[in-house]
């Protein structure tokens, strides 16, 4: 039928095949190490958690629909686990890197991750999920860009630049998680870090000589993406820059509405990204400050983060008082910042669609949960945290293998929709989730501290917050048209948060305090989402095995090499495009 064709028209009818047979999204590899390198944020010489010798560790940054594979190497003192913040990891939960669905990868060992970023952007980060090892390091960014074919809501930025803010302690992530199994609380931060990096010294009284700080290299007139992750421990963190406004375009993998801020409150586990115009008529350089929130200490300037933007043309060193922070006093300012975040509901995404075609308060909510939090409580003789009343406990063979092995007793499917009236208890109890159930989840924070809560492999619409308690009168405050949809929401103290959140992932899902030592001491619990049609996908082939699979573990395994070799889908790839250019060349004879 193509008879008549110049040999022209063969070369090009086979590539179109060519392309349409091999539309697989692009893969991209990474081989990591994770080990202790030496380091002195605060001017201390510690150990801390470095990847490829660097910390913080190296930015994963791909873009939307690609295939990722990290091989991790894990040279520390104890097993260990990577969590890809805010990835959701579609019907592959086996990836997720949690104590539920992962065994952890034991000294010596390594263990590939291979996921793909399905129909995401945005700005994510990942860490270390295991033994408070956080505390230490040992996170990075992880930047998703969009597709060519779906457009930025704004003008591109001139550069891209990352930021990580955390609390940092001179105490080492095994002494401080010593120290909250003992029931002594952290305290105030030593210091606040940019990019794993001490503060400039804005005063010499506060800030001693010889600490290392982050400069961020700008030119003028030129427009930057900043990504913002508040990676620290449990402190709640003011982000602001000297005389420069944030233009808020994006959280947690949703473009949101563009608003200007003079400050941002960004809280654990949290990531924004903004827009900033070097604008400046650039006198001197400029602060870049992350201050504590809701801290409790005398010593809260000491605590302050601070890094330098150098503009090129600049006349000299930035100097005189920080910006000033927001009012301690002013309880209701934080949380009026937080309900200003709102979904950009015409603005296209990883997908094709405009977002606001998803009319989430349209939709009947078919399960409600509402978790209470209390501070840590002495339980059957350990200090733990609780939601609802429970304390969760880890079993030795993780909640996803236990349900693809059918080993019984491993967890119950009983997490309770409110609060027991019962003294509490340490239990594996996980909630039951209904594939495609709409979930109404409040969570009502009885501390006396900001708490964050995350839910692994979705995006969750954030409704609603107010002081006091939540009742049944609370949903007429709700924003049923553009909340933002995001992974981590801040709940304060006193307070309650409302998100609604759409089950539509298959697989066992962590839903935790981000602060870590309200998370390690028990403050979490798993989403456990079964679609009868179409299973999570399977068990990996290098799954490591442990607890009660422990048979079942290979030597070998333990010697996966990374490698960047064809799958067998490349390997076919290969024969056809061999194929095809065998055809070329007798088409051209």
């Amino acid at each position: 039928m193509f008879s008549g064709l110049p040999n022209y028209c063969y070369l090009l009818l086979l590539l179109c095949l060519t392309t349409v047979c091999l539309g697989e999204d692009p893969y991209i590899y990474y081989d990591w190490t994770v080990s202790y390198i030496a380091a002195s944020p605060l001017g201390v010489k510690q150990k801390v958690i470095g990847i490829n010798s660097q910390f913080p560790g190296p930015i994963l940054n791909v873009t939307t629909n690609w295939n990722v594979v990290v091989n991790v190497k894990n040279d520390l003192d104890e097993p260990m686990l990577l969590t890809w913040n805010g990835i959701q990891q579609r019907k592959d939960s086996w990836q997720d890197g949690v104590s539920g669905t992962n065994c952890p990868i034991p000294v010596g060992w390594n263990w590939t991750y291979e996921f793909q970023v399905k129909d995401q952007i945005g700005s994510f980060f990942y860490f270390p999920s295991l033994h408070f090892q956080r505390a230490a390091g040992g996170y990075g960014g992880i930047t998703i860009n969009n597709r060519n074919v779906i457009p930025l809501p704004f003008a591109t930025p001139d550069g891209d630049i990352t930021l990580f803010i955390s609390d940092w302690f001179i105490k080492s992530h095994k002494e401080l998680r010593q120290d909250i199994e003992n029931g002594v609380g952290l305290g105030a931060p030593d210091g606040i870090l940019f990019n794993g990096l001490g503060p400039y010294r804005y005063d010499n009284a506060l800030v001693s000589g010889g600490v290392s700080y982050l400069t961020v290299n700008v030119e003028p007139g030129k427009t930057y993406r900043l990504r913002v992750h508040n990676v620290g421990v449990s402190t709640s963190l003011n982000f602001r820059i000297q005389n420069h406004n944030l233009l808020l375009v994006e959280t947690e993998g949703s473009y949101t509405v563009q608003q200007n801020y003079t400050s941002l409150d960004i809280h654990v586990g949290q990531s924004y990204s903004f827009l900033v115009t070097m604008d400046q008529n650039a006198s001197s350089d400029y602060y870049i400050v992350a201050s504590p929130r809701f801290v409790n200490s005398s010593d809260l300037l000491k605590s302050v983060g601070v890094a330098v933007l150098h503009y090129s043309n600049s006349q000299g060193p930035a100097s005189g008082p920080l910006p000033d922070s927001p009012n301690e006093s002013d309880t209701y300012f934080s949380m009026s910042q937080a309900r200003s975040v709102r979904w950009n509901v015409s603005a296209g995404a990883a997908r094709p669609n405009p977002q606001g075609s998803f009319k989430y308060g349209e939709i009947t909510v078919t399960d409600v949960f509402v978790l209470h939090n209390r501070p840590a409580e002495l339980i059957e003789g350990k200090w733990r945290t609780t939601l609802s009343g429970i304390s969760y406990l880890a079993p030795s063979t993780p909640l996803n293998l236990a349900q693809q092995f059918n080993i019984p007793g491993v967890f119950k499917l009983d997490f309770p929709n409110e609060m027991m009236s019962r003294p509490a208890k340490v239990d594996t109890s996980v909630i039951n989730g209904t594939y495609k159930a709409f979930v109404e989840i409040i969570f009502q924070n009885n501390d006396t501290t900001v708490q964050s809560y995350h839910l692994d492999g979705h995006a969750f619409f954030v409704v609603g917050m107010d002081y006091g308690q939540w009742t049944e009168n609370s949903r007429s405050t709700y924003n049923k048209w553009d909340g933002v949809a995001r992974c981590t929401t801040q709940v304060f103290p006193g307070a309650w948060t409302a998100i609604l959140v759409f089950l539509d992932n298959a697989g066992i899902w962590n839903l935790r305090a981000q602060n870590l030592d309200s998370w390690y001491l028990g403050q979490e619990t798993y989403v456990n989402v079964v679609n009868p049609e179409t299973p999570e996908l399977p068990v990996p082939a290098n799954t490591i095995y442990c607890g009660a699979l422990s048979p079942l573990q290979k030597e070998q395994a333990r010697r996966v090499n990374f490698s960047r070799a064809p799958s067998l889908t490349k390997t076919i790839k290969l024969i056809f495009i061999g194929f095809v250019v065998s055809l070329l060349g007798s088409f051209m004879r």
